[in-house]
């Protein structure tokens, strides 16, 4: 089987993790919930930090997560994660979601929340998802959008930062578009039965737009991010550092308001 090629563009800088630890069950696996039950077995790929991976544990009480991610270190996170929540259902492996270590027809649930966006084959890597997952299972996907990502005011400075983030995540090998692919890309993948559904992330408050545009704003200069970009020529220091300042600038704005789009698949196996 082909091995992942794509680089995940952003990192694991402190950054991108606060990120990740706000997301939860409720507000990006929402799509999934009302399909779980009690005794699943549940496949996370791309588990990150491991706070999804704890609520869909605490969701299935009789059965058993198995956590997964390429990043030895951010495992080690999901595992703490874990363990805060006293949960004991919880395994964890490094994987690549092109090639999982597990025999056909292993889990019930095979579910990825932001993933398909920073491989290089995503139709393979749920041609995978749907060799894991039992007969009459779920596969369930969902990934962001980065082109139907909107803001208001138009801050001077936010147009240039999501174009580059586009460049450099298509030069990694990546789709930053995922969103709007991923129905196409699951009857590429060999499912017949695909209950595409779209849901949005949006910040507004004060609260809410402080620590969106701050942790952005970190990101873009964080070494993961910024080498690459630099390196593979789509900007310099200087350009990094004015995007970065316009984050901040924007997240001061008392009527400021951010939206993100996210496109969710549902499949049976």
């Amino acid at each position: 089987m082909p091995k992942e090629t794509a680089v995940y563009t952003h990192g694991h800088h402190e950054s991108v993790l606060r990120s990740h630890t706000w997301r939860t069950a409720a507000n990006s696996a929402a799509y999934l919930l009302d399909s779980l039950k009690p005794h699943m077995a549940v496949l996370d790929i791309g588990c990150g930090p491991g706070t999804i991976t704890a609520d869909l544990a605490a969701l299935v009480p009789d059965g058993r997560v198995t956590a997964v991610d390429r990043a030895p270190d951010v495992l080690e996170r999901a595992r703490a994660t874990v363990a805060e929540r006293d949960l004991t259902n919880v395994d964890f492996a490094v994987a690549d979601v092109h090639d999982l270590p597990y025999p056909d027809d292993s889990f019930c649930v095979v579910h990825a929340h932001q993933v398909l966006q920073h491989v290089s084959d995503p139709v393979q890597a749920l041609r995978e998802m749907r060799r894991v997952c039992r007969p009459g299972g779920f596969v369930a996907v969902r990934d962001g959008d980065y082109a139907t990502m909107t803001w208001y005011p138009l801050t001077e400075g936010m147009d240039d930062w999501l174009d580059l983030y586009r460049r450099v995540a298509r030069a990694n090998g990546g789709e930053p578009d995922a969103g709007r692919r991923l129905k196409a890309w699951a009857l590429q993948a060999g499912f017949t039965d695909v209950r595409a559904t779209a849901s949005t992330w949006c910040y507004t408050t004060d609260e809410e737009r402080a620590w969106w545009s701050e942790l952005w704003a970190e990101r873009t200069q964080a070494p993961a991010y910024a080498d690459r970009a630099v390196q593979g020529g789509h900007a310099d220091a200087g350009r990094l550092e004015r995007i970065s300042a316009a984050w901040r600038r924007w997240g001061v704005e008392p009527d400021g308001w951010f939206a993100m789009l996210h496109g969710e698949v549902l499949c049976r196996a």
